[in-house]
């Protein structure tokens, strides 16, 4: 019944939307920054500064979101009639880090932003959060006024040089990346150039990006720091650059993100854009991707074009991590009792006959669908072990390439030999968990650094989210 209510309520928003984007809006970005500030099991926002982003790159017909992804879910909200005129799923920083061990012995404030249309009189802004039965339940709100000498409508002067990369159309129609290049010195700038080319040019060469190409436009941002690399904590590279942007999030040794997204979204405000993603200059293999939010890869590991893939998944299509066997910084709960993800691509398969996916699935293909899990996790956990010793002597990267070539030469042959190889089905083990969640098919971009893209399922989830952003 309660998923009935919520999408009940998700439609008769997307009616009462009806007004057009000029009635409602000026062709103008409006950033909110606040700062989100909790623990374990508490939270609370409070707003920071209200600012310019230049011209609304958006669409201008799609404005209400009903594809029910994310952790959180802000609305704009018309105060004269209370409906909601503008809103968008998201997931944070701050709520992957209040699953993190840290988080239960402390509190943490991260920044983050909320991006919309101008508007033209006050709005109410609304932050839902999912609760325990996936329904989005009020965290904050407050009034926005645009008038408000509180509000400051001025322009930032671009970071550095933007430059077309793919031009297909007038922003509003069309799906709008920005690449930006961090940890490139001035002299390195030529070097980015080539990497946003090569890294680019893999998205669209992979399904279903490629059939798409022509709902694109991605524009690059070069800047130049004065010296090559990022900031590395655990090995005492110490940086601070334009857009904040790290390795060991969370203590990580491969997860890549800046902390500090208003700076973030200063530097990005150079261009429209609807979704980024952050080249970093460096060697060693790392990125990440939080839905909505940003995603970041290093560019010179063996598997830096697999990286800016993957992790635009994330960041692009809500799309969660297939793999179970690598460690991660957030608590996993190890049971095999779950709720149902609201991530596209997982699933706890608590009545197969109502799958998320069931129009993919064959009638001959049994759910769960058998594969050799056990076998593919006693060579995981050995590829593991040695991965951690290599991390713990420092040795060099061209090892850990080898390590990671190694695995996936063996996955690559193992995983394609199963029975259901290719199939879309309901395989068990996904999303850091080995018990209770299910992935849609054996092998995946989003599961191994094998060369096998997206799965249909994945492929479908990133379509959705085109048709979304494209006219």
């Amino acid at each position: 019944m309660r998923k009935f209510v919520f999408l009940l309520t998700f439609l008769l928003a997307a009616t009462a939307s009806a007004a057009t984007f000029d009635e409602t809006f000026l062709d103008r970005t409006m950033r909110v920054n606040y700062f989100h500030t909790g623990n374990h099991g508490e939270e609370l926002i409070a707003i920071d500064s209200v600012v310019s982003d230049g011209p609304w790159p958006g669409s201008r017909t799609r404005l209400i979101d009903t594809l029910n992804l994310g952790n959180y879910y802000f609305e704009v909200v018309d105060r004269d009639t209370n409906q909601a005129v503008y809103s968008r799923g998201f997931a944070s920083v701050f709520g992957e880090w209040q699953t993190t061990d840290e988080a239960k012995e402390r509190a943490g404030t991260f920044a983050e932003s909320v991006r919309f249309p101008w508007p033209k009189k006050p709005v109410q802004l609304v932050i839902k959060k999912r609760d325990a039965n996936g329904a989005f339940q009020q965290l904050w709100s407050t009034l926005i006024d645009p008038s408000s000498r509180f509000v400051n409508p001025s322009e930032r002067k671009p970071a550095g040089r933007v430059w077309n990369v793919i031009e297909n159309g007038a922003p509003s129609e069309k799906v709008d990346l920005l690449v930006i290049g961090e940890g490139y010195a001035e002299s390195e700038l030529p070097k980015f150039h080539k990497d946003v080319e090569r890294m680019v040019g893999k998205l669209f060469s992979t399904e279903p990006f490629k059939s798409r190409r022509k709902d694109f436009n991605v524009r690059a941002l070069d800047l130049a720091e004065p010296a090559s690399g990022v900031h590395r904590p655990r090995t005492n590279d110490n940086r601070r650059t334009m857009t904040g942007v790290q390795y060991n999030i969370f203590d990580s040794e491969r997860y890549v993100l800046t902390l500090d997204d208003h700076r973030m979204r200063d530097v990005a405000s150079s261009a429209p854009y609807d979704f980024l993603e952050i080249l970093v200059n460096e060697k060693q293999y790392g990125g990440g991707g939080i839905f909505n939010d940003q995603a970041t890869a290093c560019v010179d590991s063996a598997f830096a074009e697999y990286v800016f893939v993957h992790e635009f998944g994330h960041h692009f299509a809500a799309l969660a991590d297939e793999y179970y066997t690598s460690p991660v910084s957030y608590a996993t709960s190890g049971s095999s009792e779950h709720p149902e993800p609201w991530e596209p691509n997982v699933t706890a398969l608590h009545d197969p006959a109502k799958v998320k996916w069931r129009d993919l699935v064959e009638p001959s293909t049994p759910l769960p669908t058998p594969w050799d899990k056990d076998a593919f996790e006693k060579h995981s956990l050995e590829i593991q072990k040695e991965r951690a010793h290599l991390r713990a002597i420092n040795a060099p990267e061209s090892e850990m390439d080898k390590l990671f070539t190694a695995e996936r030469e063996y996955e690559t042959s193992f995983l394609g030999g199963q029975k259901f190889a290719g199939k879309v089905g309901a395989f068990e083990g996904a999303a850091y968990e080995p018990r209770g969640l299910y992935r849609p098919e054996v092998d995946c971009i989003m599961f191994t650094r094998d060369e096998v893209g997206f799965c249909r399922v994945c492929r479908k989830a990133i379509e959705r989210i085109i048709d979304t952003y494209s006219r």
